[in-house]
């Protein structure tokens, strides 16, 4: 990565842990040890959010740039020769970082001792903070080391690496795929591929789905006047991955979105709600959980058993 995108990030608050892979705390852990609210993922999930530590093996490097995005792109690093990370020093380097990100909370009265301590020892990795993570030639290693330290582990891929998917020696905890058109026409002006990548790989993955021993979601983000009104086409590719749950999340006008989008891209909670009501009677489930602060809806079936663990 070049210099100046690097000194880019450490301005937007990235603490890099190499050349190409990096943490950022996420916003809900300094929620949750302040003033005690927590995140979407742990409502839904079971997972401790102040615990959460959100890294990505591949911060410069991405096939798509989608206009939703809120993080800093001009992913130079696509275009030419790259050297990545190795897996055991992202890992203990993305667990120091997180210790360092959270260390100027033990002088605040509202954090107790025993939540800072606890924010310290992360117990969970959210593969998915900038760039694609499938593009990362050792996730399947990744996640096993993070496995090794008892991390459960959430992988977010956008679905253009069906190969790599496939492959993985080993799976996350949760696996997302992010379905952020319901076709062609829309992925390719929204989602804006690079050259290569190409709508075919993402039902490839989509393909894949039913055959991976984990915990899968498809996930949606919802931009008003881009991608909301298709639910019919979103099932007819849903059914084909036949995920464990759906989730759906309306976009928000932050960070470097805010180049390309405006607030009126923004739908109300009451529209994603919607979109989730009607999206879960097509596939035969129900509206599982919400979280409307977050604009963001759970689907699946009430038979379906949540492992926490």
């Amino acid at each position: 990565m070049r210099q100046s995108k690097k000194e880019i990030l450490k301005k937007h608050g990235y603490f890099l842990t190499g050349e190409e892979s990096g943490v950022k705390l996420c916003h809900w852990v300094s929620e949750k040890l302040i003033s005690g609210r927590s995140c979407y993922k742990e409502d839904f999930y079971g997972i401790e959010c102040h615990r959460c530590l959100q890294m990505s093996p591949a911060i410069d490097v991405c096939n798509h740039t989608c206009l939703f995005c809120w993080r800093y792109q001009d992913y130079e690093s696509h275009e030419k020769e790259i050297v990545f990370d190795e897996p055991e020093d992202i890992v203990e380097r993305s667990i120091q970082a997180q210790k360092a990100l959270v260390s100027g909370f033990r002088g605040d009265d509202r954090c107790s001792e025993k939540m800072w301590k606890e924010a310290r020892e992360p117990n969970q990795v959210a593969i998915s903070l900038a760039g694609e993570p499938a593009l990362y030639p050792d996730l399947g290693e990744l996640i096993r080391e993070y496995k090794k330290r008892r991390m459960t582990v959430f992988l977010v891929t956008n679905g253009t690496r069906p190969d790599v998917i496939e492959n993985l020696d080993t799976l996350p905890t949760q696996l997302y795929v992010t379905l952020a058109a319901p076709n062609e026409d829309i992925y390719k002006r929204l989602c804006v591929p690079k050259v290569g990548t190409t709508w075919d790989d993402i039902t490839e993955t989509l393909d894949i789905f039913p055959t991976l021993d984990t915990r899968t979601v498809i996930r949606h983000t919802l931009v008003k006047g881009w991608n909301i009104g298709w639910e019919d086409e979103y099932v007819d590719l849903i059914r084909r991955a036949d995920p464990d749950l759906v989730e759906a999340k309306g976009y928000v006008f932050v960070g470097d979105s805010r180049r390309r989008m405006t607030l009126e891209n923004m739908p109300s909670h009451d529209t994603v709600k919607a979109f989730g009501r009607l999206e879960a009677e097509l596939l035969g489930m129900e509206l599982l959980d919400e979280k409307r602060d977050s604009r963001v809806v759970l689907l699946g079936h009430r038979t379906f058993t949540l492992d926490h663990a």
